[in-house]
């Protein structure tokens, strides 16, 4: 049997599980969805239990390629690659009407505990989003205060998105996320106005604005303020 065959059982598994949750997800369904026998599910994982390892393993995967490269080529700025990174998870909540959250997300709450080696590979995809924002933290340098925690920063921001799309699920809004952002993003402009008095530089105008941000023409105009204060 081929890795093609594979391939195609975790990506519907993973589609499915994101959709409905893995206990609600049946054996039966995914090979539906997948186009193959059981026969061939079996020959790759002995029971539901090692597809949920495989689906975190793929997800692991795709961490960089997926979610964390793209935003760090989106953009040269280290800090405005975090805010790209959130705008990522912020059209992800757009496509599903605030309906589906991350799916590593989903599967921690539902899952997180059930064994070492899931506790261990959804703590391993954290790690690795938390370690990346961390290196754009390093990069940003001396914009940011010498005695910053960044390693502490870096979970500080992937607590802001789980929980601002945590939030907009539960609202079926994407305010509770916009604000969460809004937040943090006035919490990175305070750190570098706390660097520019450092190095004894003026301050930044009272009231100015950050032009950097996410763009999105596409947001209903109530929702583009909110957007466009992050």
């Amino acid at each position: 049997m081929t890795t093609g065959t594979r391939d195609r059982i975790l990506e519907e598994a993973s589609r499915l599980f994101h959709r409905h949750g893995y206990e609600a997800t049946g054996v039966a369904t995914i090979l539906r969805a997948a186009g193959v026998n059981s026969g061939s599910l079996y020959h790759f994982f002995p029971g539901k239990e090692a597809l949920l390892v495989g689906v975190l393993e793929r997800h692991l995967n795709l961490l960089d390629p997926a979610i964390l490269g793209p935003a760090e080529e989106a953009t040269g700025d280290p800090v405005e690659r975090i805010f790209k990174l959130l705008e990522a998870y912020r059209r992800a909540l757009m496509v599903t009407d605030c309906t589906r959250g991350c799916p590593v997300g989903n599967l921690a709450l539902e899952v997180g505990n059930r064994t070492s080696e899931v506790q261990s590979l959804i703590d391993g995809y954290f790690s690795g989003w938390a370690r990346r924002v961390h290196r754009w933290l390093d990069q940003a340098g001396a914009r940011l205060p010498a005695a910053l925690d960044r390693p502490g920063l870096a979970r500080l921001v992937l607590s802001v998105m789980e929980g601002g799309v945590m939030q907009a699920r539960a609202a079926g809004s994407l305010e509770p996320f916009d604000a969460s952002v809004a937040q943090l993003r006035h919490y990175m402009e305070l750190l570098e106005e706390t660097a520019r008095r450092e190095r004894g530089e003026p301050s930044m105008p009272a009231g100015a604005v950050h032009e950097a941000g996410p763009e999105n023409e596409e947001a209903p105009a109530g929702e583009r303020s909110a957007w466009r204060a992050w």
